[in-house]
């Protein structure tokens, strides 16, 4: 069997799910829609799909699912729409702004039966794969502590952060569904800090560009979470963790894996410096196992109860902020 797609959005993103979808040998891409009339022409130049209205592709008899790559505040509708059409649904985080609107999104796939994965590439790069393995394995023991870093080259343009939903809702969801992944228990206190260290325009628009985490579970298990706007050095994305018999962690990736000893010390080549160039992998893995999930009819692995709890943390540090208290989720 192979699963026949579409996708929704032509943008970075969209080429993104096309190029993945490409190369899981299981799925076809046979559709997109774009209102942009360059955007679509490119898009099939290049995978060769149609060009069609979104309303054409959820009565399609030849698409079996879509992705989402449209802007946030579209998600929830689309896959109202899709998940009634009878299509199985793969959508990038988050649902919603809102939460209660993905609740009630969430209640719609529910209802129908529908199949919704939720876009959170990071589970599926292969070493934060490996590192997951490890934990679940027993290697380090039970796990205590979680120290995660994410940190972008640079910030997004100004118009995008005027909607993204803020850094928690934008940037920091990512490292909150990564906590809740590798904990193994869910949050129950936030403690969150932010500031505006790398350009006092970010502040003018509302948001802030740095920020730290405290999150504790019921049993005491903490992960603190470093995220800022910008790192000069490239695109850094580590993690740590702490057990009762040892560690685990997994180091930045760079442009090549070399290092290199002269006169001059001890040098390494560059970070990778661009989150689609950084989770490659991560994004074509995600899509296999839609796709696995779909064929097989089983649990899509990130689910929107996963989405869903990512975004009451992210309003929980947002709080935080605002009251300088930690913060139930």
């Amino acid at each position: 069997m192979s699963v026949n797609f579409a996708i929704l959005g032509a943008g970075r993103i969209g080429q993104v799910h096309a190029r993945a979808v490409s190369s899981v040998r299981t799925a076809n891409l046979v559709a997109m829609a774009e209102p942009m009339e360059a955007a679509a022409q490119a898009m099939r130049a290049q995978f060769g799909c149609d060009i069609r209205t979104i309303d054409d592709i959820a009565a399609s008899d030849d698409v079996d699912a879509v992705a989402i790559c449209t802007p946030t505040d579209t998600h929830a509708d689309l896959i109202e729409q899709f998940v009634k059409a009878g299509k199985a649904v793969f959508c990038e985080k988050p649902v919603d702004l809102d939460v209660d609107r993905v609740r009630q999104c969430l209640a719609t796939v529910e209802a129908e039966n529908g199949q919704l994965m939720l876009g959170f590439q990071r589970r599926f790069d292969p070493d934060f794969m490996a590192l997951k393995a490890a934990i679940d394995a027993g290697q380090i023991g039970d796990v205590e502590m979680i120290s995660l870093t994410s940190r972008d080259p640079g910030a997004p343009p100004y118009d995008y952060i005027t909607r993204s939903g803020g850094i928690f809702r934008d940037m920091t969801i990512h490292d909150l569904d990564v906590a809740r992944w590798l904990l193994g228990e869910e949050v129950v206190s936030v403690q969150a800090s932010a500031s505006v260290l790398t350009d006092p325009k970010i502040g003018e628009l509302g948001d802030f560009d740095s920020a730290n985490l405290i999150l504790r579970t019921a049993s005491g298990k903490l992960c603190t979470i470093a995220n800022s706007r910008r790192a000069t050095y490239g695109y850094d994305q580590r993690i740590e963790v702490h057990g009762s018999k040892g560690g685990v962690s997994a180091s930045n990736q760079h442009e090549a894996n070399i290092e290199i000893a002269n006169g001059a010390g001890y040098t390494r080549p560059p970070l990778l410096d661009f989150f689609m160039t950084r989770y490659t992998r991560a994004y074509a893995n995600e899509i296999e196992a839609f796709v696995n999930a779909v064929e097989n009819g089983t649990e899509m692995p990130v689910t929107g109860t996963d989405g869903l709890r990512a975004l009451e943390l992210a309003e929980a540090a947002l709080k935080s902020v605002e009251t300088g208290q930690a913060v139930a989720p």
